[in-house]
């Protein structure tokens, strides 16, 4: 291994040697001890200094641009491999894709790309089918190296626009606002909000989301006169308590602008008349602990999505005037123990449940004129299944979107008063010979070390497919926050299949796959189930022929990033090589420092360290505290600078730390440790429609570079 990986151009060296002429050998970090005590116990993290919250430290940018220069020297000989990469990703691409046009008020609204375009043109069509441009996405983003559109809204009247943009990466917007006929910007400007904005009815005031520029939270909500200065604007309601996100929306019947509370366990429901945009927000419910709701509105009853005694949740109604006297909500939907109903939609004559089922989803549609309830059924394996856009409330049409591992997606229009009829009105195109039949989905339940069994959905291309223990194997995970990652169709994963690999996605516990239980199991200090099965998947899975045992590799990022950090701790023998993408990974530290983005708002996730019995047991598993004097897997870790959800220099000090070993383990065997910084993007990595794919064809020219798969 040492040979080849010397002869593929990457410096290993050593400890003490010099560097060979015309390569770049591994940066190693300066040791400076930063000590903190709690709970009579003593840490000594000798990164700490990698830390700058105004990302401008000479000596950290230095020690990065370092780490950059060390990872391009190594795909340096594997650049003809991923450029083809990007190709064969890109080239799946329809370059004039479009979005299907739903209608809403007087015009039928979409969005397109135009061949080489990296962003949308956003349009819309009236009556007499002419195409109105309203954003052109691609002239907005020119100059920035990085560009995110943020919400894009259009006044009850349909004559303005409001759009919200990011150029840093930090999920901190500014709102501008366009004259949609005449195509001229007016001079409002909203700084520094959560991105979009909600309409009142007057045309005339907008409600938005500030953002605290510390800890990137919203937690100020705004109203805005047009033609006034942001210095003007009337602040309408500030959440106390910073374990909440705020958010905003409309009611469907657009009668009310609603304010969302959530925290991670508990929700809250706020109104505004949407006629009376001078008037405050008033709550529907006031907040329980531990009580989730929300609320949808038809004529003058609410339709509540309780989880008041109810794991699952279950939907009750009530009168307006009733909402807050529980007492007075009848049950419309029965709570199911093995049923989470995640969805509803409330038609004027009909109303919509999704629900998931042992991890299949679920739509039922209940008429209110007497017509016979009915399902809407799909035979795959596994798949995914949701409510598209659905813009009117006096409609009976139903939009849904369809995929899976072999389907790429669907857009399906029911409708309602006739069960049997159901028009496809988009199918998502792929490029490059894609023929779906050539590929096999498969959904299995793998038992864990404890016995609860965890569902896995895997694909792979049936003739490259043996089933004796010799294909490689490329198992996904999350599992976190209750978010479940769907078993839908990725264009991307085909370049994995056509060369032999079977692609798994681990349904761990931490996810919502199973129910409430399913998510609440994973969390807290059930937190290391999530990694035992994340382990306990690829173990069946290679014992069971699905893959071989020694051509494993996995990756996550984020929260996902913390479970490849975990086990690349817990089980490293069982992984050729991870990619751990923004990874979560010094837990302890980051939970501890309430200044740092989205810490205190997540106790009821992980727990709050500064009470004992949850230090200890986030200590006992947070990957940057555990890095331990083993031999550890190959190992892809990348970040953005401007990262808000997870900081730049949460990875930055575990790779440093992790060189340490690296050093000691070198000549027992050469292990590749990257570390790739994004020094202008942020948490979703690169921007644009084509640009994104440079992180995944990176990421699988890594993988199948140590793995000599390079033809």
């Amino acid at each position: 291994m040492r040979t080849l990986l010397l002869t593929l151009g990457l410096a290993m060296l050593l400890p003490g040697c010099s560097t060979p002429k015309g390569q770049v050998s591994a940066p190693v970090a300066e040791k400076i001890p930063h000590v903190m005590t709690l709970h009579g116990v003593t840490r000594t993290d000798d990164y700490y200094w990698m830390r700058d919250d105004k990302r401008q430290d000479p000596k950290v940018l230095a020690h990065l641009n370092a780490e950059n220069r060390y990872t391009q020297a190594y795909f340096k000989p594997f650049k003809s491999l991923q450029d083809g990469l990007f190709n064969e990703l890109t080239g799946r691409l329809v370059a004039d894709e479009s979005s299907v046009p739903y209608q809403w008020h007087q015009h039928s609204y979409y969005r397109r790309y135009q061949e080489g375009g990296e962003y949308p043109l956003i349009a819309r069509k009236g009556s007499d089918g002419v195409e109105q441009m309203m954003l052109d996405v691609n002239e907005r983003a020119k100059g920035h190296e990085f560009y995110g559109l943020g919400g894009v809204s259009v006044s009850p009247d349909e004559t303005m626009l409001a759009f919200g943009e990011d150029v840093l990466s930090r999920r901190v917007y500014h709102i501008y606002f366009k004259d949609i006929e005449s195509g001229a910007m007016i001079t409002d400007v909203l700084e520094n909000t959560e991105g979009r904005i909600v309409w009142g009815n007057d045309n005339r005031h907008v409600f938005y989301i500030a953002k605290d520029l510390q800890t990137l939270l919203g937690y100020r909500v705004y109203r805005h006169e047009l033609g006034t200065p942001q210095s003007s604007d009337v602040l309408v309601y500030e959440e106390q308590d910073d374990a909440y996100y705020i958010s905003l929306g409309k009611s469907l019947d657009e009668s009310q602008i609603v304010l969302f509370h959530e925290s991670t366990t508990t929700s809250e429901v706020s109104v505004l008349d949407a006629n009376d945009p001078l008037s405050l927000f008033k709550p529907v419910l006031a907040r329980e602990e531990g009580h989730e709701y929300s609320v949808s509105k038809l004529g003058d009853s609410y339709y509540i999505l309780t989880n008041w005694q109810a794991t699952n949740f279950r939907l009750m109604k009530v009168a307006i005037k009733d909402a807050a006297d529980k007492s007075k909500w009848q049950v419309v939907v029965a709570h199911n123990p093995n049923a989470r109903i995640e969805d509803e939609l409330v038609l004027k004559d009909y109303l919509i449940i999704q629900t998931r089922e042992n991890g299949l989803t679920r739509i039922k549609v209940m008429p209110f004129n007497g017509q016979k309830p009915f399902e809407l059924s799909f035979d795959e394996p596994a798949y995914v299944l949701g409510l598209d856009v659905n813009a009117q409330q006096d409609s009976d049409k139903l939009r849904i979107f369809y995929s899976s591992l072999t389907t790429p997606e669907a857009i399906y229009e029911y409708h309602l008063s006739n069960p049997d009829r159901r028009d496809l009105l988009k199918q998502e195109q792929v490029l490059g010979g894609f023929d779906a039949s050539q590929y096999r989905a498969e959904r299995l339940f793998v038992t864990a070390r404890d016995g609860a069994k965890v569902p896995v959905s895997l694909v792979y291309r049936k003739d490259k497919f043996k089933r004796d223990g010799t294909n490689p194997l490329y198992q996904y995970g999350y599992g976190s926050y209750g978010y479940t990652v769907e078993p839908d169709f990725s264009s991307s994963v085909i370049s994995l299949l056509d060369r032999g690999f079977v692609y798994a996605i681990a349904h761990v516990r931490g996810s919502e796959m199973l129910g409430r239980p399913w998510y609440d199991a994973g969390k807290l200090l059930n937190k290391k189930n999530t990694f035992n099965d994340f382990i306990d998947v690829t173990t069946a899975l290679t014992e069971q022929g699905y893959g071989d045992k020694n051509k494993v590799v996995a990756s996550g990022g984020s929260a996902g990033g913390l479970l490849m950090g975990a086990i690349a701790n817990m089980a490293p023998e069982k992984y050729f090589a991870i990619a751990a993408h923004v990874p979560f990974v010094d837990v302890v530290t980051t939970m501890l420092d309430e200044s740092i983005p989205l810490t205190t708002n997540e106790y009821d996730e992980w727990g709050n360290p500064n009470e004992k019995t949850y230090f200890d047991y986030m200590l006992s598993y947070s990957p940057y505290d555990n890095v331990a004097d083993h031999e550890y897997p190959h190992l892809l870790v990348t970040t953005g600078l401007h990262d808000s959800q997870v900081q730049y220099f949460e990875p930055a000090k575990w790779v440093a730390k992790l060189r340490e070993v690296q050093n000691k383990w070198y000549k027992l065997d050469d292990k590749v440790l990257l570390f790739d910084v994004n020094m202008d993007a942020g948490h979703g990595g690169k921007s644009g429609r084509y640009r994104q794919y440079q992180d995944t064809a990176q990421e699988y020219a890594f993988f199948l570079s140590l793995l000599g798969m390079t033809k």
